[in-house]
């Protein structure tokens, strides 16, 4: 398994994957655009050079952003999501800290987070919806 840089020809399969993942999936459009975006930095996880996770951030002002991390359901349990936050927090060196909203009913996301240095510091009310549930907000400051 490697982790590589995002490219175009990503995003159809990311989008598939996507729908495999979240309940409010990106599109094949929204994945074109972030590698346009000049904040964004994303990584996928490839396997046979088929794609079986990614994961993004943005870098605004300093500070990072974490958008999304996901592993296709049938290669969960294997550190994929965590090889893939140790890249992003690597890409992150010049930031002094990392934010990222996560349900709070998702505990193996919360403990991969504190796993690797981030501390919860927040609720945002009903953040997600499909289903409506509060997201956790997390900060890891030092780098």
């Amino acid at each position: 398994m490697k982790i590589v840089p995002m490219t175009t020809e990503d995003a159809k399969e990311l989008a598939v994957l996507d729908q495999l993942c979240f309940n409010v999936p990106w599109s094949e459009k929204s994945f074109l655009e972030e590698t346009e975006n000049p904040l964004a930095t994303y990584f996928v996880a490839k396997e046979d050079e088929k794609i079986v996770g990614y994961g993004g951030i943005w870098n605004v002002s300093g500070e990072g952003q974490i958008t999304n991390i996901a592993v296709h359901p049938e290669m969960r349990k294997k550190g994929i999501a965590s090889k893939i936050l140790k890249e992003l927090i690597s890409c992150a060196k010049s930031c002094e800290k990392i934010f990222l909203e996560v349900r709070e009913s998702n505990l193996a996301a919360i403990c991969l987070y504190e796993k690797h240095g981030f501390e919860k510091c927040g609720v945002r009310k009903n953040f997600y919806h499909s289903p409506v549930e509060n997201g956790i907000i997390m900060i890891r400051e030092e780098m």
